[in-house]
């Protein structure tokens, strides 16, 4: 089946929901008790019967994690008709841990995991605020649970079905975290991000009114576990819930929240212990170490994260700190360095000479005017792989600005200064694609050796390298700027 396009206009799916949501509630308000199980259990399948739509049509790409939400929706569904006394029976907000219980709170869980495997995505770039959005959706399931729902648990609840919901308030509301602040980073998806945060709202809502209400009526329990089913269902419907899996391209520019906030979430568990330590009113509560001892966990994960980013932005820095950006090649200040060491290692004898050459390129500005810039760096990059790919493995290859390359040569070369300068000059006579075009560029290469006893500084054999390398552009007999070897400038 057809299916319309992600710029098409979402309103007719906001007015379907509308729609169909005010005639559940109102059916399900004046339906009797056995018409209300009809009308809920149909509310339950509606959003299977979108999903499956959405997938059969190759509308939702990333089918696996959609189909195992899918299978939560469905389970959820088939436990509503082997059970459907359970949302009427109150039997959600008694906390009985039943093995209906178990089923219902294992369906959704699957639905959880499958919704977060969908937007797994997201976790390669924003982790670190999609981790502090579950921090603060953990730290923010402890009051939840110790203003409102442990309370109000009847007599009925056991420590098995306390956990139950423990659970599923902790997860819940950690998926919350993660799904707000995607939708705080992928603006083209806050669409079926907003279904998506909307049915999880109301379903964390339902588990509190339901604890609320267990003496009481259950048909608002009932109506707001609709209002959920049928709001996942808009989800896959609209038009751009393809991009929900699908990042933008770039880093997160969502800004991390700050670390006092953070910190306040973090404390907001032993605060409550310390006040119900201190009014002494109630029993101690085990809700609070275990959510406390959830957290930990992730901390230590946002703390490793933090550690490798540090490693990272380390590494980087140093790394620019010695290389050219354009070229990767090593910048002015890193060869200046390592001539010096060369230089101090000839005077101790450490090594039995060392070879500067200087390589200026010929006929790279003509490329520069007529093809822009850009095919200049294009060449620039072609120019220092074929000097990298000319020099052994344990020589240096940098460039000083410009079109100005350095090559520095530690102990005797095999094919002597002069040998590495003819290869490099036939190197870099060879034709370079770019722009769609063929160019050709030359080099003038001035060589200066140096030997134990020599007595050559650095600015000494720089000097007599640059000098020569002068000689050399002079002595270029036409403007096709071929590279040629030139005389080597040797210790006076």
């Amino acid at each position: 089946m057809g299916w319309p396009r992600t710029t098409a206009p979402a309103w007719p799916v906001h007015a379907a929901f509308a729609g169909l949501s005010a005639a559940a509630v109102t059916a399900y308000a004046l339906a009797g008790p056995d018409l209300r199980i009809v009308v809920f259990t149909a509310a339950t399948t509606v959003p299977i019967i979108t999903f499956l739509l959405a997938l059969g049509a190759g509308h939702l790409t990333d089918r696996l994690p959609w189909l195992a939400a899918t299978a939560g929706l469905g389970f959820l569904s088939l436990g509503q008709v082997l059970w459907p006394d359970w949302i009427p029976g109150h039997h959600l907000g008694r906390a009985e841990g039943s093995t209906t219980d178990l089923v219902m709170a294992s369906a959704h869980l699957l639905f959880l995991i499958g919704t977060a495997s969908a937007l797994r995505r997201h976790g390669r770039k924003d982790p670190g605020g999609l981790i502090d959005a579950a921090l603060f959706g953990l730290c923010a399931a402890g009051p939840l649970w110790e203003w409102l729902i442990g309370p109000n648990l009847g007599p009925d609840a056991t420590p098995f079905g306390e956990a139950l919901v423990l659970a599923d308030v902790l997860v819940l509301s950690a998926v919350l975290g993660c799904v707000i602040r995607i939708g705080v980073t992928a603006r083209r998806a806050r669409g079926p991000l907003a279904y998506l945060l909307l049915a999880g709202l109301l379903t964390l809502a339902c588990d509190v009114v339901s604890v609320l209400t267990v003496h009481g009526t259950s048909v608002w329990t009932a109506q707001m576990m609709m209002l959920a089913y049928l709001t996942l269902a808009a989800g896959p419907v609209l038009p751009s819930a393809p991009l929900v899996t699908r990042p933008e391209s770039g880093r997160s520019t969502a800004e991390h929240p700050p670390l006092g906030w953070l910190g306040a979430a973090l404390c907001a568990n032993p605060v409550i212990a310390a006040v119900q330590a201190v009014q002494g009113n109630r029993p101690a509560s085990v809700v609070l170490p275990i959510s406390t001892m959830i957290v930990i966990p992730v901390v230590l994960l946002r703390l490793r994260l933090l550690s490798a980013q540090r490693d990272r932005a380390e590494r980087t820095l140093a790394h620019q700190a010695h290389h050219d950006e354009l070229t990767g090649l090593y910048n002015r200040r890193h060869i200046v360095t390592r001539i010096d060491e060369a230089v101090h290692a000839l005077e101790q004898r450490e090594l039995a000479e060392v070879t500067l050459l200087l390589c200026d390129l010929n006929g790279f500005k003509p490329v520069n005017d007529r093809l822009g810039h850009q095919a200049g760096d294009l060449v620039l990059q072609a120019v220092a792989r074929r000097l990298t790919a000319t020099v052994r493995e344990d020589d240096l290859v940098g460039r000083l600005g410009g079109d100005e390359f350095v090559v520095l040569l530690r102990g005797a070369h095999p094919a002597g200064g002069d040998g590495v300068a003819a290869r490099i000059a036939e190197a870099l006579r060879e034709p370079i694609e770019v722009a769609g075009t063929t160019v050709r560029i030359g080099a003038s290469i001035g060589t200066a050796r140096a030997w134990p006893g020599a007595g050559l500084g650095r600015d000494e054999l720089i000097g007599r390298a640059d000098a020569a390398m002068y000689v050399a552009k002079a002595a270029q007999p036409t403007a096709d700027d071929r590279a040629r070897p030139v005389p080597v400038a040797g210790p006076v």
